[in-house]
């Protein structure tokens, strides 16, 4: 009888699979390089901001800052009801719906133009995109003294070679003054999102209707036009944000005078000159608000734009 050795069975290795990172993981480690620039852009706008508000709570005078005494909402009482600055309020009002209005048509007349093509169209958009790309400053002094002045100015000099009036511009039509200025430099603005908006058509689409007899009336009212929709909101929209704060054409221009002080004109009013930071908190809080409100629409229209965008795709 012989005798069986068994040789040893070895244990089975036991393999350490690492684990892959978790969903949560993953995002903040994507999400880490962007943490200073969060930081900083809170530090240097939201903080700026609670300061703001919490000031607005307050009664403050600068020249007796041991005064100040908390009133609630007694100074957004007195903003909404003081009638000089309801009266910047409807001033506001009234130059962005005419600027931005006014822009726009002129914009769309001009991008319909450029989306035609012809010799030397680089160059006539270089040229028209040129106003906006002024500082606001700047192109207000231009239009103060280089077209409004009553003596040398541009629009008096062709008024004088015609036989015309010569009248003092600032002076007589102060309001329609600051807004041509405006109009002259956010028009390229507008401009260039519609011409984005005509190159993004559906050419075959348009072709197609013309085979089919439409005229380019036809064509613009009932395939263009609906197309530029939300191109004519987007602007709008962003033109309304930007010319809402305007303050540079103001106080360039007239420095708030006969009637064309608008809401930042007066915040610059009360707090540089009447030192009221309360009040002037107060209505800076109301205007940050009004443009929170525009942005938030203007965001929704860039949204759907985009879907639209990717959806054609």
């Amino acid at each position: 009888m012989t005798a069986t050795t068994t040789a040893p069975v070895a244990a089975p290795s036991v393999r350490t699979e690492k684990k892959p990172p978790s969903g949560r993981l993953r995002a903040w480690a994507t999400r880490a390089p962007l943490l200073p620039a969060l930081i900083f852009m809170i530090a240097v706008t939201q903080l700026p901001f609670v300061a703001t508000l919490v000031i607005s709570f307050f009664d403050w005078n600068s020249l007796y800052p041991d005064a100040r005494s908390f009133t609630g909402f007694g100074n957004y009482s007195e903003v909404l009801t003081d009638a000089a600055l309801r009266k910047s309020v409807w001033t506001t009002i009234l130059l962005t719906a005419t600027v931005v209005l006014v822009s726009l048509v002129l914009g769309l007349g001009l991008a319909l133009l450029l989306d035609r093509r012809f010799r030397g169209r680089g160059l006539v958009r270089t040229l028209l995109i040129a106003p906006f790309l002024v500082v606001p400053v700047a192109a207000a002094l231009l239009w103060k003294h280089v077209l409004y002045n009553p003596e040398y100015g541009l629009l008096n000099g062709l008024l004088h070679y015609v036989g015309g009036p010569q009248p003092d511009w600032i002076s007589t039509t102060p309001l329609l003054a600051v807004e041509m200025s405006l109009i002259w430099q956010w028009t390229p603005f507008m401009m260039l999102i519609l011409l984005a908006g005509l190159q993004s058509r559906d050419h075959q689409q348009i072709e197609a209707a013309k085979v089919d007899g439409a005229s380019d009336w036809q064509v613009f009212r009932y395939l263009t036009l609906p197309h530029l929709r939300r191109y004519l909101e987007l602007g709008a929209l962003l033109g309304s944000i930007y010319i809402v704060q305007n303050f540079d054409a103001v106080f360039t221009i007239t420095s708030g005078g006969l009637g064309t002080a608008n809401l930042p004109y007066t915040v610059y009013q009360s707090f540089y000159q009447a030192h009221e930071n309360g009040l002037a908190s107060a209505a800076g809080v109301l205007v940050v608000i009004g443009s929170i409100i525009i942005a938030t629409f203007a965001l929704r229209v860039v949204s759907s734009l985009f879907r639209e965008e990717v959806g054609r795709a």
